[in-house]
């Protein structure tokens, strides 16, 4: 067992217009150096905090956050992650836990998810538990499904493995498919100063779809799976529409539709939410492709919504998370 180990885990986007649920791409700057995503420190007493409440995982502190999300563990989706974790692989152990906020609460890029994955890696690395990645997977789903009531790995996958994924199936357990990315693809991505909560979001979905709408889906994301692997932007373009969840979740996005035109316009292939938004994401043919559309789809919203917008264009893929200190 370390001293201490610390982790960082990136943001994502989810979806990717058609795949709802099921794909995901992890996020970097533009310059390749870490982007936003959270950090967790795993340690043992090391850190002054709240009282021990006689589980396996205590909260020392939460930085970045505002004072918004709580220390106590069952309620925290970074600790119910790490409790997982050590329940199954290290019974009897108890650790200590400080988490570190670096992107924004309810954004639409797997802050939930990111604090997760965070929070496991950095457990697993303190007691030298070398878990496999897939089941690392399934402990952290134990954080995302308390953050957002459903049982879905779109943003966790994501975030733990990098690259570009496909979630075929989390049952009996998770089968995660990375999925090659076309040279010089780049994802512009805008954040208004919004936000949007997940559970909320995913409480207004249908639950039951019409036969051609659900056909037209899965037409599109088996259309994107088919681009990816031929590197046919073209076919990628046509296949980034999402007929299930961006028409109900755009509605509350400020500037939705005036961003997305602007991004189509400036020439990027495709756009849509990042998850439950309200941060847009578009795909694009390289980054300095990548920094006009971001730049049009913010002056959109500024100029629609009166909304101010971060800004950001990773290039794909991106790693995901990491180990970034560990202390003997």
């Amino acid at each position: 067992m370390t001293r201490l180990a610390r982790a960082f885990a990136p943001a994502s986007v989810s979806n990717i217009a058609c795949g709802f649920d099921i794909l995901g791409f992890a996020l970097q700057s533009e310059n390749g150096q870490t982007g936003p995503g959270d950090v967790v420190t795993a340690s043992y007493g090391e850190f002054p905090g709240t009282p021990a409440t006689g589980g396996p995982v205590r909260i020392t502190s939460i930085t970045g956050d505002g004072g918004r999300l709580p220390l106590e563990p069952d309620r925290n989706t970074a600790a119910v992650a790490a409790r997982a974790l050590i329940e199954s692989e290290a019974p009897g152990a108890t650790v200590d836990l400080r988490i570190e906020k670096r992107m924004p609460l309810e954004s639409g890029l797997g802050s939930s998810a990111a604090s997760a994955v965070a929070a496991v890696v950095a457990v697993d690395a303190f007691f030298g538990l070398e878990v496999p990645a897939e089941a690392l997977l399934g402990y952290a789903l134990a954080g995302e499904v308390l953050a957002s009531g459903g049982a879905h790995a779109d943003n966790l996958a994501p975030s733990l493995l990098g690259g570009l994924v496909l979630v075929r199936s989390l049952d009996p357990e998770p089968d995660v498919v990375e999925l090659p990315v076309p040279a010089g693809l780049a994802c512009a991505l805008v954040r208004p100063h919004a936000e949007v909560n997940t559970k909320e979001s995913r409480a207004r979905l249908e639950r039951q779809l019409p036969l051609d709408r659900a056909v037209t889906q899965w037409g599109n994301a088996a259309a994107l799976v088919a681009a990816l692997f031929r590197s046919d932007l073209e076919l990628l373009s046509r296949a980034l529409v999402d007929v299930v969840a961006e028409p109900v979740r755009s509605q509350g996005v400020p500037g939705f539709h005036a961003a997305k035109a602007a991004a189509v316009e400036e020439g990027a292939l495709g756009c849509s939410l990042s998850g439950s938004g309200p941060a847009l994401f578009a795909l694009c043919d390289g980054r300095e492709n990548g920094k006009q559309v971001a730049a049009a789809m913010a002056d959109a919203i500024e100029a629609e919504a009166g909304v101010a917008c971060d800004r950001l264009v990773s290039p794909l893929p991106a790693p995901g998370a990491r180990l970034i200190e560990a202390e003997a």
